[in-house]
């Protein structure tokens, strides 16, 4: 099943490759689905391929990866505009909502991806829901100062708050030094929208992982082959290139 998943991940990573072209910055996204990509980027680099290419990574283990693989990297200051990020995704819903933030790179890929021309999803089948909440929790990133303050409201928005930790059982940080709270549902969230608004406006959270309206496109691999979705005014038009 690991194996089918990797394939899978690699095949889209195939397609959103050929939509790098020389002399671009790209946003490089954080997680399993996008180190194919960055791999496959620092292939072309080698080969001669892709050339006067600059990633503006979203994460410490990103940047780590890239430089490995030869891709040069720029911070998003010194970007200003970046042509594509491709980045991962938790859960995609109809019309290219997302949930993302299990790789803990949240508030990062969030200010990439605003800042990005183009933003583009890559992902496995397993990741398309009918409403978002339905499989994954929502990431919350909060301050360390006073966290556990805000497990009340967690619960008044209906949702059953966990303080993401690492093995030996001590909260986990971001790369911001941050800690990250996972919001479980029932079945799925409530609103999304609204969600997202209350918990913006609430002192201490730092960042969700709601990224809402903010997808161009999503390349999708699943048993059956690949489907390229375009987020267009209304709803997403799907093309199923059959690889």
């Amino acid at each position: 099943m690991a194996a089918d998943l990797a394939a899978l991940k690699r095949a889209a990573a195939e397609v959103a490759i050929g939509m790098v072209e020389s002399g671009m910055t790209l946003g490089l996204g954080t997680g399993s689905t996008v180190e194919p990509f960055v791999e496959l980027l620092g292939s072309g680099i080698f080969r001669g391929r892709l050339r006067k290419i600059r990633g503006v990574p979203t994460s410490k283990r990103t940047a780590r990866l890239a430089r490995s693989r030869g891709v040069a990297l720029v911070s998003l200051a010194e970007a200003g505009t970046v042509d594509l990020t491709v980045d991962g995704a938790d859960e995609i819903a109809p019309g290219l909502d997302l949930v993302k933030g299990l790789g803990g790179a949240l508030l990062r890929e969030k200010m990439v991806a605003q800042a990005s021309k183009r933003f583009v999803i890559v992902a496995d089948s397993s990741k398309l829901v009918g409403a978002l909440g339905e499989r994954s929790p929502l990431a919350v990133e909060t301050l360390r100062w006073e966290h556990a303050s805000h497990l009340d409201f967690f619960v008044e928005l209906g949702a059953r708050p966990v303080l993401r930790r690492v093995d030996d059982g001590s909260p986990s940080f971001t790369d911001n030094g941050n800690f990250v709270y996972d919001l479980y549902w029932e079945s799925r969230m409530p609103e999304p929208e609204l969600v997202d608004r209350r918990l913006r406006s609430r002192g201490g959270v730092v960042e969700t992982g709601l990224f809402l309206g903010m997808a161009d496109a999503a390349v999708v691999a699943g048993p059956e082959g690949i489907e390229v979705t375009a987020r267009t005014e209304t709803g997403a038009a799907a093309d199923r290139t059959g690889r």
